[in-house]
């Protein structure tokens, strides 16, 4: 009697990474577009340079490397790290500005690990925070929403934008008059102030409904986008909603607590929070990988998060507690493999599997 093979046990189909890279880039457009309607076209342009940026210095690192360029530049993986990346910079930052970042990025935090799958830390993350502490200032200068820009002046065209960004950088003082402080700044700058007095004094808060105008409506952008990829299961829910979790619980106790800390809503819809709970605590390599781990990973950048913007130097933190959790992650794993099919009882990453007696 014959039988029929239906197929390999280890048969795939096309490149999974690729798929997975391009639903996340696709996820991230209402943000993007929420982002260029309240602040302009600034960064867009930044998505556009740290992209090109981005997949040269892949293609410089796979051929001194040696490897394939058209198999690891089509993963997409470089392409989202430039996206990500130019989301997170400020809007109108100089040209220079994204090209180390996204240098750094892909040669530092990626290729000198071994490429894809080796980075114990977020490349886009670990760019971020080398130029936040080289270049504090152009890192701090974000553009206001155009409807709180005075004297009927409106944001910079793409022409304007492009000419003072690209061709002439030298006259990038030109985009001074159109930067101003986030809702997070205001926050952390008016320590005396209580939180009620606070938002009826600062236009940006006065104007916005939960978070600040335009902040609020960028989050809930990037929070579409991440429900997107939870409905296509690119990711599970643990890691980024045991981080917000995290912030809403800990912002509700000192929300009550404390005069000026800001509203657990304020907290959620501010600064890179649903792009950090969705698209960055998400990354499958530098993360936690089991269930319980992820819990205790989002829950862990949460923490931090809350704690760097209430006590620390920085108005948002959401770059240093992913690096922070991410060299954490190795040790979170150890503690929390599932159990064993066949065991009673969980184990640690070194422990032998012995059968339960």
């Amino acid at each position: 009697m014959a039988f029929k093979q239906l197929s390999s046990p280890h048969a795939h189909g096309s490149n999974q990474t690729q798929r997975v890279m391009l639903a996340v880039a696709l996820a991230c457009l209402p943000g993007i577009v929420a982002l260029t309607c309240f602040f302009g076209v600034g960064s867009i342009l930044n998505i556009v340079l740290a992209c090109v940026t981005a997949l040269l210095c892949e293609a410089l690192m796979l051929k001194l490397r040696g490897r394939p360029l058209g198999f690891y530049l089509s993963d997409g993986s470089a392409l989202v790290t430039g996206v990500l990346l130019g989301i997170a910079l400020p809007p109108y930052c100089a040209w220079w500005i994204v090209v180390v970042g996204s240098a750094s990025a892909i040669v530092l935090a990626k290729h000198l690990y071994g490429g894809l799958g080796y980075n114990p830390f977020n490349p886009a993350m670990v760019a971020y925070v080398i130029l936040l502490i080289s270049f504090p200032v152009q890192m701090t200068q974000w553009a206001v929403p155009e409807a709180l820009l005075s004297n009927d002046k409106n944001l910079p065209d793409l022409w304007t934008a492009v000419t003072h960004i690209w061709i002439a950088p030298g006259s990038n003082g030109y985009f001074d008059g159109y930067s101003g402080a986030t809702p997070l700044d205001v926050l952390k700058q008016s320590d005396a102030m209580s939180w009620d007095a606070l938002k009826e004094a600062e236009p940006i808060l006065a104007q916005g409904r939960w978070a600040g105008l335009g902040w609020e409506w960028v989050n809930l952008g990037f929070l579409l986008g991440g429900l997107y990829l939870l409905y296509k299961k690119v990711f599970t829910w643990h890691a980024p909603v045991s981080m917000l979790a995290s912030i809403v619980i800990l912002s509700s106790v000192f929300y009550f607590s404390e005069e000026n800390s800001g509203s657990p809503v304020f907290h959620l819809f501010s600064g890179a929070t649903m792009l950090g709970a969705f698209f960055i605590a998400t990354d499958p390599v530098s993360s936690a990988v089991s269930t319980r781990g992820r819990i205790v990973y989002g829950a862990g950048i949460g923490a931090l998060v809350y704690i760097i913007r209430t006590w620390g130097n920085y108005p948002d933190a959401v770059a240093f507690a992913v690096l922070l959790m991410n060299i954490a992650a190795p040790f979170i794993d150890y503690y929390t493999l599932p159990r064993t099919y066949g065991h009673r009882k969980s184990r640690s990453a070194t422990e032998k599997a012995v059968a339960d007696q």
